[in-house]
């Protein structure tokens, strides 16, 4: 069998076992006027989807098309404009097949991405591409706030695409698509999978994401072997810190711009996403250790995290 004959039949075989948990998401927004169209993935056997909050933001009623062409009205569980995710509930009786939540902190630049979804209202789409970059930051819809970490694709997107799964080449789901660059070609971006995972067992749990807060600006990064072997690091990636709230618990603990963060209360930092989980509601107003490196220098911090204030979503 010729490579491309592989590549065919194993793109066909992602998208039979995932398009049975992509859904069409209506929103009704009476406010703004008509109705907002993006797309959704199936993510347990309860019936939950998740889809971006940009997608629902303002709705009054929310509408589902699912794989076989039922329709459903959904509930929204939750909704965290700071990642730009939301949670929709259908029910544990809508029996859609869920998909699996990857690992996003396993993606290489390179590895081939499969989006779904459905872009201008076009149903069931599939598109092809790679992962162009990883660690991207783009603006959330909360005033001030970014999404970090984000994936960064060539594989085609339009507006309806928001909030379907971007896919490995096993099938799982290792981003939420959330944005293009209007103009532009091939720059596309999506969620990682571990964030939305984070942000889904958070909003069942609580309702809302609570989010510790240090006050720092931070950039993924690989380090050198040479490196990683002289402090013992299997790991290749950490957080690089481009800039540092004075006023904010790291910059009153110490940190510097250009410290490059590798532990904090004893979870390896390779990923936002793992940062992201360090600082959950668990860890306000705790002292947890930070280990750093400043230059060639092994540094220990003690940061004590405060809760993230609730902010107006932007506009």
């Amino acid at each position: 069998m010729g490579v491309l004959q592989s590549l065919s039949d194993e793109v066909a075989a992602i998208a039979e076992r995932v398009g049975p948990s992509l859904v069409h998401v209506r929103a009704l927004r009476p406010v703004r006027g008509g109705l907002a169209q993006g797309s959704g993935v199936v993510v347990d056997a309860s019936g939950h989807v998740l889809t971006n909050s940009h997608v629902v933001a303002g709705a009054s009623a929310l509408e589902v098309e699912l794989a076989d062409g039922r329709t459903r009205i959904a509930d929204l569980v939750g909704d965290d404009p700071a990642s730009d995710l939301a949670l929709l509930s259908l029910g544990a009786d809508a029996g859609a097949r869920p998909a699996e939540l990857g690992d996003s902190n396993g993606l290489r630049v390179g590895d081939v991405a499969i989006a779904l979804g459905s872009p201008l209202g076009l149903a069931r789409t599939v598109t092809l591409g790679i992962v162009s970059a990883l660690g991207r930051t783009l603006a959330s819809q909360v005033a001030g706030r970014r999404i970090e970490g984000v994936i960064q694709t060539d594989a085609p997107l339009n507006p309806g695409n928001s909030g379907g799964p971007l896919c490995d080449a096993r099938g799982t789901v290792i981003g939420i698509n959330t944005a293009i660059v209007a103009g532009a070609q091939g720059l596309c971006f999506a969620v990682p999978s571990n964030t939305a995972g984070y942000v889904k067992n958070e909003i069942i749990a609580h309702g809302r994401v609570r989010r510790a807060w240090l006050g720092l600006g931070l950039e993924e990064v690989l380090l050198a072997s040479e490196l990683r072997a002289r402090i013992g690091r299997a790991e290749p990636r950490a957080l690089a810190v481009r800039s540092v709230e004075d006023a904010g618990p790291a910059g009153r603990a110490g940190v510097k711009a250009r410290d490059v963060l590798l532990e904090l209360g004893g979870r390896m930092l390779a990923s936002v996403s793992d940062l992201q989980r360090g600082l959950a509601a668990e860890a306000i107003g705790q002292h947890l250790r930070l280990v750093l490196l400043r230059g060639p220098e092994r540094i220990e911090l003690s940061v004590h995290p405060v809760e993230l204030a609730r902010e107006p979503r932007a506009g």
